[in-house]
């Protein structure tokens, strides 16, 4: 089998960064926009070893306020990864404007499944409760999770996966609490790698491999193919294979 770069499921990355200093990351990155606005600013891109992401920041009172659910539909035909959606606490965004954007994209999704990235941030049972209003959990990562004991084992039970930073490493006994089929990796630079040994760039996960390794008694090299094997069981289970770049496409058909 050949060797697997990092993979990275959420990232913040400048609009403007050129193909060549992705391709130079030697990892693969899933990159979370903050609203359609921004995607279309990226979604004729075709880069060979990331991928753009469709969002709406909860956080953001501009975008959850010019948010409208029937272009976000559209666009969502444009790309497998939707991206930083969710419900934050600490916003200053209204929760009832918050909960009624959320809610529609969830139900979009009910329709063209993708992968989906959710944020989470002092809104944990929140989100719980509109996943589970929506009957319907494909395809669905816990970014940044924050959940206590019982809200992390009902998010298992609901089909999610977590996507783990180095600043979450602290945590076992989240961790341990995961599945490990559940597992997968994230820098969400630059903040959940504001505390990473250098260099703090998107796609730079050994540190986190390193820890988790540790946590769960197995090898870093372990655990990155653990971690691809886990996102080919997920693209596979919303059928976005085919919206994967080559290269991507072909690492995941190296596991076989």
């Amino acid at each position: 089998m050949r060797q697997l770069p990092p993979l990275d499921t959420h990232a913040h990355v400048a609009l403007d960064i050129a193909p060549h200093e992705l391709e130079n990351l030697g990892a693969v990155v899933l990159i979370a926009t903050r609203s359609t606005a921004e995607f279309q600013r990226v979604r004729s891109r075709t880069d060979r070893a990331s991928v753009w992401g469709l969002g709406c920041h909860p956080g953001l009172v501009g975008v959850q306020q010019a948010f409208e659910i029937d272009q976000f539909q559209e666009t969502l035909h444009a790309t497998p990864y939707v991206s930083e959606i969710g419900l934050d606490g600490s916003s200053r965004v209204n929760p009832g404007m918050q909960l009624a954007n959320f809610t529609s994209i969830l139900d979009a999704l009910e329709v063209v499944p993708r992968v989906t990235s959710i944020h989470s941030y002092r809104a944990t049972r929140p989100v719980l409760d509109a996943l589970k209003a929506t009957g319907e959990c494909s395809g669905i990562i816990l970014h940044w999770w924050l959940g206590d004991a019982d809200e992390t084992r009902e998010a298992v039970d609901l089909g999610c996966y977590f996507s783990v930073n180095y600043a979450m490493t602290k945590n076992l006994d989240m961790l341990r609490a995961v599945p490990v089929s559940r597992l997968l990796l994230e820098t969400d630079h630059p903040s959940g790698d504001r505390f990473s040994p250098p260099p703090r760039r998107p796609g730079h996960l050994e540190p986190v491999e390193r820890r988790l390794a540790k946590a769960l008694n197995r090898s870093p090299e372990e655990v990155r193919e653990l971690t691809w094997r886990n996102f080919g069981h997920l693209a596979q289970s919303v059928e976005v294979e085919a919206l994967l770049p080559a290269a991507v496409r072909r690492m995941l058909q190296s596991l076989t």
